[in-house]
């Protein structure tokens, strides 16, 4: 429990509509409560799309309240039409079954397993008579409310079956049911469910005169203006098989720059002043408070190992942001020493004699006879380039890098000094790569 709950998730930008925000203010701040949030298993893995709502029930619960994860294996049957043109696809008990037992594992990586209550609404709703359901909680349902209630309404045109017209009043009973069952008092959801949360607050009010509570989570649109969780149209996936850990971590990494100081809000638990300092850093340096993004994201689906091998992975495939540590952070990912990462990346030998010796015959009559190792001949000796010509094109391109950092000079030479423990690193572009040793 703690005074500064209500506060700390509204300045994270988690509130988009309460009910009775004096009420609930009250609830999270000065006692320790039950709330609820339900996830329909119409598929086998959660998206990162889902993510928001589990991230408050661990903020919520970081601060004394009490979680009950609903995996809601009786509504997916009916299928949610809030955010729908058409129907769900139907799905069969056993795919449903199944795919709530995944989503239930997913969950508990984010909260506190020990000190959270999951149900499954299949466990009440599939032992209920239909005529005693219809007749004790149908009479509290208006067919006129029900159909002005937007999820419903933008329907209308297409048409909505009676079996959806359903879900709203199950997901209503599911609240009266866990405060009966858990003393649950608030019910939280995505912003598309704010009617579905306020039937069940009338529902319990009118059945049992208790005052229940509902708080909405926004809608989070990315700065394209397009719905969060998308990778080139398709769903990013906490299942690794699905989603490799690699891509996952990749889909926080290229976060724009403009949503940075929004996902970390959301998605890690950096303090306030630490992100808002984070998302000061101009470019390049703001790439380090997206590496930080991502490593945390991925920590938190995947766990500490996997998300410092995606970090490793992609940093030495496409460059550390902030090699040296230099950007200050409360995240694990500056105990990683990105100096010591670049083992796994394609390698090419050359001798001590190439980085100190006299300029081979080519090289001399392109450029000033020195010490050291000819650059264009490097790169195409590498394999990066196909050719010195191509070579001589990259650089004047502004495409190749020594150690990050650009050659413009065709006719620089590589010389001991560049190598920091016997090694350097050279870039065609971004994602062509190749670590120099000296054998």
């Amino acid at each position: 429990m703690s005074k500064k709950c209500f506060e700390d998730m509204q300045n994270r930008g988690f509130f988009y509509q309460i009910t009775d925000e004096e009420a609930v203010v009250k609830l999270l701040n000065e006692t320790s409560t039950s709330f609820y949030m339900g996830f329909d298993p119409t598929a086998d893995s959660l998206h990162v799309g889902h993510l928001l709502p589990v991230m408050a029930a661990r903020r919520l619960q970081q601060f004394g309240h009490r979680p009950i994860m609903l995996v809601g294996g009786a509504t997916a049957l009916v299928g949610d039409p809030s955010g729908r043109q058409e129907a769900r696809p139907m799905l069969t008990i056993e795919t449903v079954r199944r795919n709530s037992d995944a989503i239930k594992e997913q969950l508990s990586r984010f909260v506190d397993f020990n000190k959270t209550t999951f149900v499954n609404n299949a466990d009440w709703f599939t032992k209920m008579y239909y005529l005693d359901f219809l007749r004790d909680i149908g009479p509290h349902f208006s067919v006129n409310k029900m159909l002005s209630m937007d999820s419903v309404k933008m329907r209308m045109e297409t048409g909505i079956s009676f079996l959806e017209l359903n879900y709203m009043i199950l997901q209503a009973y599911d609240f009266m049911y866990l405060n009966e069952k858990f003393g649950c008092e608030i019910q939280v959801g995505g912003q598309d469910q704010w009617g579905n949360i306020v039937t069940g607050v009338d529902l319990a009010r009118r059945v049992n005169g208790k005052q229940l509570f509902g708080a909405t989570l926004p809608l989070l649109m990315d700065s394209s203006g397009k719905k969060f969780g998308k990778s080139l149209g398709n769903a990013v996936w906490l299942d690794k098989n699905r989603t490799p850990i690699f891509d996952y971590y990749q889909f926080w990494r290229n976060t724009d720059d403009a949503d940075v100081a929004k996902l970390l809000f959301f998605f890690t638990y950096l303090p306030t002043e630490e992100i808002e300092s984070l998302t000061k850093l101009q470019a390049p340096q703001i790439n380090r408070a997206k590496e930080i993004l991502a490593f945390e994201a991925t920590m938190l689906a995947h766990g500490f190992d996997e998300a410092k091998n995606a970090f490793i992975a992609a940093g030495s495939k496409f460059g550390f942001a902030d090699p040296q540590n230099t950007i200050s952070t409360s995240s694990l990912i500056k105990d990683i020493r990105a100096a010591n990462s670049t083992e796994n990346l394609p390698t090419f030998e050359i001798t001590e004699d190439e980085v100190s010796s006299e300029a081979t015959s080519e090289q001399e009559s392109s450029s000033s006879s020195s010490s050291g190792k000819w650059i264009v001949a490097l790169l195409s000796e590498s394999g990066l380039c196909s050719s010195n010509g191509e070579a001589r094109r990259l650089i004047q391109g502004g495409g190749a890098y020594l150690n990050n950092n650009k050659i413009s000079d065709v006719n620089y030479q590589l010389t001991i000094d560049d190598f920091s423990n016997g090694e350097a690193i050279l870039k065609a572009g971004k994602k062509n790569i190749k670590r120099i040793i000296i054998k």
